[in-house]
């Protein structure tokens, strides 16, 4: 019996998040008005072991916060989603930050601090290993300490029976490459947005992606915003639509997606229905500002 269900490597950052409306930025010293803003807990793998511990999942993870305001808010903003934070260290560095501004639409633009993010050593990920029935690769572009690492601490994941999932984010060198495509033959369930997927795969569309990935990985869900979501098993392509809601912003949305997913995949349910279950929980994520506040329980879902 393993103590967790699943871990992970936190991004950990706050995210500070500014509703634009229809007001765009302009530099030259132009002063613009803004609907308004709101501060939350960042970081793709915050957001994404939140939502796997309201499923009912034992979870936790690895990485820093800075010995400042915004490391205690992250620490108690996890501790509260049910995450076990054992497992965080301090860190010199200060707290990672992302700036998200989002505009009437629901479409955003995102300016990180690294910080402590890219803190995070092989050890420490190595010690939860042996702990865990599941890990997910999360932020891969963005935690370049790890990505040497993950080809020697992966083999002995899956001698252990540990299942692998992975959500790289977006590259912000876009290069699209690190080494990923190495780490591609030991992940289970690949996790991308549409966008992600291509860039990868280097395909054209969303079908030959899903193909081109799926002769390397077993199953492909892919997040394509208010079009839903794919799935890719077997040869066979699932396609579940998102829920109609009104989007409040989209901040976190795909992350909750992963969590509802990877809940279902640790569940045994069909694809089917994991995908099922990663829409709602995408779906209502966006229904309120940030990455937790519509994050549903079981008994929701």
């Amino acid at each position: 019996m393993r103590k967790y269900d699943v871990a992970t490597a936190f991004d950990i950052c706050v995210d500070f998040l500014i509703d634009l409306g229809s007001t765009m930025p302009e530099f030259g010293q132009k002063e613009k008005l803004i609907n308004g803003y709101t501060m939350e807990m960042g970081g793709s793998a915050c957001i994404f072991a939140c939502q796997c511990a309201k499923l009912g999942l034992k979870t936790t993870g690895t990485g820093s916060v800075g010995s400042d305001t915004m490391g205690d808010f992250m620490l108690n903003a996890l501790a509260q989603g049910g995450v076990d934070t054992a497992h965080i260290k301090k860190s010199p560095d200060r707290t990672g930050l992302t700036l998200s501004m989002t505009k009437t639409g629901g479409d955003r633009s995102m300016l990180t601090y690294m910080g402590a993010i890219d803190t995070v050593q092989k050890s420490w990920v190595e010690e939860l290993i042996p702990k865990t029935r599941h890990y997910h690769i999360c932020s891969y572009f963005l935690h370049k300490n790890l990505q040497n690492a993950y080809l020697e601490f992966l083999p002995l994941a899956k001698k252990l029976g540990v299942t692998i999932s992975l959500d790289t984010n977006w590259d912000p060198e876009e290069g699209w490459d690190s080494g990923i495509r190495d780490v591609l033959p030991y992940v289970d369930v690949f996790l991308p947005n549409e966008n992600e997927l291509m860039h990868i795969t280097g395909q054209g569309n969303i079908h030959d992606a899903l193909k081109y990935a799926g002769e390397k990985i077993p199953i492909i869900a892919v997040k394509c915003g208010s079009d839903g979501a794919y799935a890719y098993c077997n040869g066979t392509v699932y396609k579940q639509e998102a829920l109609k809601i009104t989007v409040a912003d989209t901040v976190g949305a795909g992350d909750s997606f992963n969590g509802g997913f990877i809940y279902g995949y640790l569940s045994g349910l069909p694809i089917e229905e994991c995908l099922r279950v990663g829409a709602m929980c995408g779906s209502l994520s966006a229904c309120y500002p940030g990455g937790l506040k519509g994050q549903p329980r079981i008994n929701e879902i």
